[in-house]
């Protein structure tokens, strides 16, 4: 069986990929396991050369038809994680990229995989971005009528009802994971507008001032980047009959504020011996502006329904954190 992940030069991307390897293999379109024998990485940049024998990169753009088609291929046992996109506070400044990369990448994915033999399932990586406006409740659900309020929000919801309806006639087996934010991402900042969402963690845990944009009231759905892996892994081997013919699930998440953030991080310090950098207020009001028009909280009861997982405690994913990335895993 192949494997395709999009943005597999990212951070999920990469570490889906590595889960994927470790679990030996996947359900392919018979509905019975399949062996993993390749795992195809699709992304603009790589940072390090794959260094296991059954991974391939190819370095392109997904808005790029050709090179989308050829990644993907006409295999019969595949499947397909898109992840590729632009994030938040690109979008917001490049609104022709965005369309290109999300909305336009998007379907050149999809229609390889309408074009690839055996149906294959595709999984892609939606955003809770997708709500806003004056539709949004609290929590939100995936009844919630989806009104996005930026220009990324906008993309990832286009590409919801693109799976739905490429599902729908039969093109693949589609399925959708409305990520909330990702914590605790590794490295340094992005242009993302939930970039603070893991500095406020990653920062302070490395002795580093964390420059806060937002307010310290704000409440914002985050989950573990683990949790999140092994979402998209379990989504995938969902049998198509219990999905329904709304394939968009909302995965559940903890709400989330810089107050509560502090708190934990000063209770793993205190049992761990650490001393924490500070947060600090860097008021933004175009970061504040774009994550204004975010949901607070996230209801996601038919995600756990389906089999998915909740987040382990926020004091478990910080402990998660240290023991990936924090320095005695270096």
């Amino acid at each position: 069986m192949k494997i395709i992940i999009t943005g597999g030069g990212g951070f999920l991307g990469s570490q889906l990929a590595r889960k994927l390897l470790q679990r030996g293999e996947l359900t392919g379109p018979s509905g019975a396991p399949e062996r993993i024998e390749q795992v195809v990485l699709l992304d603009a940049f790589f940072h390090r050369p794959a260094e296991e024998a059954r991974v391939r990169q190819i370095t392109g753009d997904i808005s790029d038809r050709a090179t989308v088609f050829a990644a993907i291929g006409r295999d019969a046992a595949t499947a397909i994680f898109h992840l590729a996109s632009m994030v938040s506070g690109e979008c917001e400044e490049r609104f022709d990229d965005a369309l290109r990369v999300n909305l336009d990448g998007g379907r050149n994915v999809f229609e390889a995989a309408r074009a690839a033999a055996g149906r294959p399932r595709v999984v892609f990586a939606s955003s809770i971005a997708g709500y806003g406006g004056e539709a949004m409740e609290d929590p939100n659900t995936d009844r919630t009528k989806l009104t996005p309020r930026t220009t990324y929000g906008m993309t990832k919801v286009i590409c919801e009802l693109l799976v739905n309806d490429y599902s729908r006639k039969g093109y693949f087996d589609g399925r959708s994971a409305r990520l909330p934010t990702v914590i605790i991402r590794p490295g340094k900042p992005n242009a993302a507008a939930s970039s603070w969402a893991s500095g406020m963690f990653r920062e302070p845990l490395s002795g580093e001032t964390c420059a806060l944009p937002v307010r310290r009231t704000q409440s914002h759905p985050m989950t573990s980047y683990r949790t999140v892996i092994d979402s998209l892994i379990a989504l995938h081997e969902i049998p198509e009959n219990r999905l329904g013919d709304d394939r968009g699930y909302v995965l559940p998440a903890h709400r989330v504020t810089p107050d509560l953030a502090d708190a934990v991080l000063r209770q793993v310090a205190a049992e761990r011996g650490l001393t924490l950098g500070p947060i600090v207020d860097a008021f933004d009001a175009r970061i504040q502006g774009i994550v204004s028009n975010w949901p607070v909280s996230v209801d996601g009861a038919r995600a756990i329904a389906l089999g998915l997982p909740p987040p382990p405690e926020l004091k478990v994913i910080v402990e998660q954190y240290l023991e990936d990335f924090g320095p005695a895993a270096r």
